[in-house]
């Protein structure tokens, strides 16, 4: 078990749950039988012995990471990101301005090799490494060349690469979900983001954006309040270096293979768009950069469901799988050695259209929360993978409520009350309303337990609840559609980008994000700016706490209501190892695969 994971648990308090995934050695090859001596009579020259021929080794090509997908890569564009597999894809090809050591959770340098932060807290000034290349991959020859700009001269990555980028998730015009929650943070980032006209932004407000470059290797960020969580968002991908010729000559087509720069570990090499996605490591990386793994291809297929990749893992056939619900109490039984259970700090809910009918009623929002038995799903659908919600953000976050003190939870007398005063006494004339869920049978078995507990407890019946599932890239559209095309409620869950409440509470909620509940701004709001900008580390703790109450209290707005925090068996095959990242994405370039162990298969 690695040590990140032990800090998790530790806060959990559910260290005696865990199954730790132990790779046991490889068999060591045969070795011959001894020939028996030959009696002879009398001794006689000796003839040379014969050479025996050498043994054929069978060459097993690039090490190679075999996994699969139920979802297409939503985009590999680092100011889009929003998902996880996104996000996991932008760690690999791209360098960030810092990142996260995976044993001690620390921000530690990337293409930041250095930082200083002045006595008022407001202003960081990072030193930008300036050997890493940008790169293009040609799928066709195989060939990573480094870009040249007009004059001929590499392309390396400099500070203005990085003001180029933050400025880019300032632009209103980029579309980003993140903008938003870096924004806050940066003077004069929220000017441009809301602009009256975005198509028009005036040049002086995108000028006193506060990020500049005054010479290649120096990066300063001027913050508009003394943010004691500031340097933790810096590993984030929105804020990382983009190509800006590249973006310029192919606009929203740069992402694609063939035609994408990247800097990172890995190149793009193949991207099928809802079929196969390949990377491999980029030659041209600095040695001292290119991680611990040994990894030198990844080979991503995608399949229908969650249930199909897991009988790809148990064929061998990829290195790593979830396990499928109805799988699970026999691959625990078969498989201890090769399974680990993995806190990833990801908080699951089901969200509210808070302006479409009938959850524009705050009762009604409060009564299909209070009627869902958490506890009871825990155990029985999700099999004791994970720990029971009722406010939102988890142990081991910064400011974060102990896990039971905050919020209603599961009041089925509560809930009665709140759908009566909502003017449906026992769902007496409430009206069908949709439930968008993640494509999967574990999802379904999921929306089903919500179905039967809004059935026993508030008198709806299950008709009344129409439910659609789709992958993970049309559910996130989906639920930014308008309220005509939006369903009234979809799940979700949330991953921490940094170890702050802040992260949770006014990145996702704030009544300033793209949000797709469409909460209007009121009190709440007020107390999440105030919460921000804090020095007091006590007195933030109390303010999120309240906060939280206020969300998910008996008197609060629920926008969603948190559900549970998972703590999911994973499959992982002996010759697999690796240490999951609890914060942005997984660091493939750490990952190794013992190639002597694993099955051979066709690539």
């Amino acid at each position: 078990m690695k040590k990140t994971l032990w800090m998790v648990l530790g806060l959990l308090v559910i260290s005696s749950m865990i199954l730790t995934a132990c790779g046991s050695p490889a068999p060591a090859p045969e070795a011959p039988a001894e020939e028996a001596p030959v009696a002879e009579e009398a001794p006689v020259e000796e003839a040379p012995a014969e050479e025996a021929p050498a043994e054929e080794v069978m060459d097993k090509g690039p090490v190679t990471y075999r996994g699969y997908s139920t979802t297409d890569i939503p985009t590999l564009d680092p100011q889009l990101g929003e998902d996880t597999v996104s996000i996991a894809y932008i760690e690999n090809l791209f360098v960030h301005l810092t990142n996260y050591d995976l044993d001690t959770a620390e921000v530690v340098p990337e293409a930041a090799t250095a930082w200083t932060v002045s006595e008022d807290g407001m202003t960081y000034t990072f030193t930008i490494r300036t050997d890493i290349p940008w790169v293009k991959h040609n799928p066709v020859t195989l060939e990573t060349t480094q870009e040249v700009d007009a004059d001929g001269n590499p392309r390396f990555v400099t500070a203005n690469d990085f003001v180029y980028g933050i400025k880019r998730a300032c632009d209103p015009n980029t579309g980003s979900y993140y903008s938003s929650i870096i924004a806050p943070n940066i003077v004069g980032c929220e000017d441009v983001l809301y602009a009256e006209d975005p198509d028009n932004v005036p040049a002086e407000l995108v000028d006193a954006i506060g990020v500049s470059a005054p010479d290649d290797a120096t990066l300063i960020i001027e913050l508009p309040f003394a943010a004691a969580y500031f340097l933790s968002m810096t590993p984030m991908w929105t804020m990382t270096a983009t190509p800006s010729w590249a973006i310029e000559e192919y606009g929203d087509n740069w992402i694609e293979a063939g035609n994408i720069v990247t800097n990172g570990r890995y190149v793009l090499n193949e991207w099928v768009h809802g079929v196969r996605r390949i990377t491999v490591r980029n030659p041209l990386m600095p040695a001292d950069m290119q991680g611990g793994g040994n990894i030198e291809k990844f080979i991503t297929n995608v399949v229908p469901d969650g249930t199909t990749g897991y009988a790809l893992w148990l064929n061998g056939e990829v290195e790593s799988s979830s396990i499928p619900d109805a799988e699970l109490e026999a691959h625990l039984a078969e498989f201890p050695d090769e399974t680990s259970q993995v806190p990833d700090l990801a908080v699951f809910y089901i969200a509210f259209r808070m302006t479409k009918a009938p959850f524009d009623n705050v009762h009604v929002r409060r009564a299909f929360s209070a009627a869902f038995d958490r506890a009871t799903f825990v155990e029985t659908v999700r099999q004791g993978q994970g720990l029971p919600m009722k406010h939102f953000a988890p142990p081991g976050i910064f400011g974060a409520p102990p896990i039971n003190e905050v919020g209603v939870g599961y009041d089925p007398e509560f809930a009665a009350a709140q759908l009566a005063e909502a003017g449906y006494p026992n769902c007496e004339g409430f009206p069908e309303v949709s439930l968008l869920g993640y494509s999967g049978q574990s999802t379904l078995n999921w929306i089903e337990f919500a179905q039967a507990n809004w059935s026993e407890n508030l008198g709806c019946d299950p008709e009344l609840i129409t439910i659609e599932q789709q992958s993970f890239s049309e559910l996130l559209a989906t639920t930014k559609l308008d309220d005509a095309e939006a369903p009234n409620m979809w799940t979700l869950g949330w991953g921490p980008d940094y170890a702050d409440e802040n992260n949770w509470v006014a990145d996702v909620l704030s009544c300033e994000t793209a949000l797709r509940m469409k909460r209007e701004c009121n009190e709440i709001d007020d107390l999440l700016d105030e919460a921000r900008i804090e020095p007091d580390t006590a007195k933030r703790v109390e303010l999120y706490a309240q906060i939280e109450e206020m969300f998910f209290g008996e008197e609060g707005e629920f926008p969603f209501f948190p559900i549970f925090l998972r703590i999911a068996y994973v499959a992982d095959h002996t010759w697999f190892e690796h240490t999951p990242a609890l914060f942005g994405g997984d660091q493939w370039y750490t990952w190794t695969i013992d190639q002597d162990a694993q099955p051979m298969m066709e690539q």
